[in-house]
């Protein structure tokens, strides 16, 4: 008797399931962080590198990218041009370091493989590869030059990467901008060759990494370490010579250097960021507008920030019509800008934070009370935060009591900063732990998951229904901080980061119910149900099993492998009890 359909029908539907599985169609980089293609390792950390120079006739140009072979479209190019220099004139002489973030143009270039599943799967959250953009961590020089007809020698290295490594990548700038400079593209390819035999940064591993007679000693944080835990001590120390540079984090900022001027706006801030409001960082400088927007969205964590953030943005960028236009509402991004020209260009934005030159004083900068949007319409606006947004919390005064405490004790900004990461942590926290608690309740009972029938669907999200269990189960049991906590979650519900979470978690629930289901087929006595069935319905129980299994090693599903294999082998048992024409077509392929 014949499958459903037919024989050639069930072939059809076989080899569907082959292409869908892991591997099909392109071999496979491998566990080395691709180390089997050119350059495979160095993309594992790199996309590439660009020097960018200031030529008389063409302004800001690209005139190099290593690895040779690696391809931006105009637009990228373009973009790193521009990001790659002040925006606006700045008279400093020297050396400074930015950071920015931008669009990646022409599709996705590289899909992302099983090396990238494997990564963002482990990583924490803030620190997964972002298929769509590209980060950009430059190193500019200008300095007098009397041989170059406009006076100066300009020049930006930059490292352009899928990883938020901020901390790193500028450490390692530091070691290798100042010798190209020197020595141009020589330097430029011993580098990379050195990075390339790194290996892949694999979230929970502390890696000492070789590059120009340093060892840089790194720790890859993972989803599994626990919030607000110090990072682990370096390892392995006696044995390398020299002794390693050690980064204690590859991407947390010093928030109270960042933060010293708007200390008083934190409490509104964090606010704004959970909501995905618009809001428009203007600073001095591409540092202090690239750190300050990367604070920012690091205010969040453990939750992850799902709106778009550009830490330094310019008037030439391909998205300053899209993001000034007056005919819409401005996007949910944090943007940071330096040009005096975005004070009339955003002037429509409902939040500005304006920053001023930080002299580091030993004393807190003056703290600016929240100033009328109508207010920042000249160039000579003062510092502050300026909005009409009223906050849902009442400011935690206590904070700012502590944080002053600690600058008459002279404590270390580190200190300071370890403080204000565990406030906004605990912040966070009591936010987030009502809602992973109701969405926790929406799952299926384990009882209610049987091998021969779809696993049980999650209950939907009721906002009300959740709304209702605050009174019981709400932050005011982990935070102290009192007001309106029902008006936040009602905006909430309405942000980009609540559906980012939302997606993100019933993703995760998603699976886990997959997982148990496939643990109750593994479990379940086969052969008694295959008894008193017919060839069509046994056919189908094949076909769903194999499907199953598919699904598992793509999607590497929390289940143990003893479960897939004792799974593979009741397939196998039941493809041998059939006749032999249809155990061609079910047979391993």
């Amino acid at each position: 008797m014949e499958a459903p359909g037919g024989l050639e029908a069930l072939r059809c539907r076989r080899r569907r399931l082959c292409l869908s599985s892991p591997g099909a169609g392109s071999p496979s980089a491998g566990g080395g962080g691709g180390s089997a293609l050119p350059w495979g390792r160095l993309s594992a950390w790199l996309e590439c590198v660009c020097a960018v120079t200031f030529d008389l006739e063409l302004g800001q140009a690209v005139e190099l990218v290593y690895p040779p072979d690696y391809t931006l479209t105009e637009k990228e190019k373009t973009s790193i041009c521009y990001l790659s220099f002040p925006d606006s004139y700045s008279g400093s002489l020297g050396d400074t370091q930015f950071s920015f973030r931008f669009r990646q143009s022409g599709g996705q270039r590289n899909a992302v493989d099983g090396d990238d599943f494997d990564y963002n799967r482990e990583a924490a959250v803030s620190l997964q590869r972002d298929p769509a953009h590209y980060f950009g961590y430059v190193f500019f020089r200008q300095v007098k030059d009397s041989s170059v007809k406009r006076g100066y020698f300009q020049k930006s290295l930059v490292l352009v990467s899928r990883l938020p490594y901020v901390n790193l990548f500028q450490a390692l700038l530091q070691l290798i901008a100042p010798e190209y400079f020197d020595k141009l593209d020589p330097c430029l390819e011993a580098v990379c060759s050195e990075i390339d035999q790194w290996p892949p940064p694999v979230p929970g591993q502390t890696l000492n990494l070789p590059v120009m007679g340093v060892v840089i000693q790194v720790r890859i944080p993972s989803r599994l370490d626990k919030p607000g835990s110090s990072p682990a001590k370096p390892q392995n120390q006696e044995n390398l010579l020299p002794a390693p540079l050690v980064l204690p984090s590859i991407h947390e900022l010093d928030l109270f250097r960042c933060f010293q001027p708007v200390l008083i706006h934190l409490q509104a801030l964090w606010e704004l960021l959970l909501l995905g409001e618009p809001l428009v960082v203007m600073a001095p400088s591409p540092a202090a507008s690239s750190e300050m927007v990367l604070a920012l969205t690091s205010c969040l964590a453990p939750l992850k920030f799902c709106c778009d953030f550009r830490p330094y943005f310019t008037i030439h960028d391909s998205e300053f019509k899209e993001y000034t236009t007056r005919t819409q509402a401005p996007p949910s991004v944090v943007l940071g800008v330096t040009n005096p020209f975005f004070i009339k260009t955003l002037q429509h934005w409902p939040h500005i934070l304006r920053l001023g030159d930080l002299k580091m004083a030993g004393d807190l900068p003056k703290q600016v009370k929240v100033k009328k949007l109508a207010k920042l319409k000249t160039l000579d606006a003062k510092p502050g935060l300026y909005t009409s947004y009223k906050t849902f919390l009442h400011k935690d005064k206590t904070l700012i009591k502590q944080l002053l405490k600690g600058i008459h004790k002279k404590q270390p900004s580190d200190a300071q900063s370890a403080l204000l990461r565990r406030h906004l942590l605990e912040l966070t926290q009591s936010f987030i732990i009502p809602l992973e608690h109701y969405m926790a309740s929406l799952m299926p009972l384990q009882r209610a998951i049987t091998p021969w029938k779809n696993p049980p669907q999650i209950r939907p999200f009721q906002q009300e229904d959740f709304l209702k269990t605050l009174e019981h189960a709400g932050p005011q049991l982990t935070c102290v901080l009192k007001g309106d906590w029902v008006g936040l979650y009602r905006r909430f519900f309405r942000s980009p980061n609540f559906d980012g979470w939302y997606r993100q978690r019933h993703r995760e629930m998603m699976q886990k119910l997959e997982a148990l289901h496939l643990e109750a087929i593994s479990e379940a006595n086969i052969r008694a149900w295959v008894k008193d069935k017919s060839e069509v319905e046994v056919v189908d129980l094949v076909l769903k099993l194999q499907e199953k299994l598919v699904r598992a090693r793509c999607h590497r599903l929390p289940v143990k492998e003893e479960v897939l294999h004792r799974v593979g082998l009741y397939i196998a048992t039941i493809i041998g009890s059939l006749p032999e024409d249809l155990q061609a077509v079910l047979g391993p392929q």
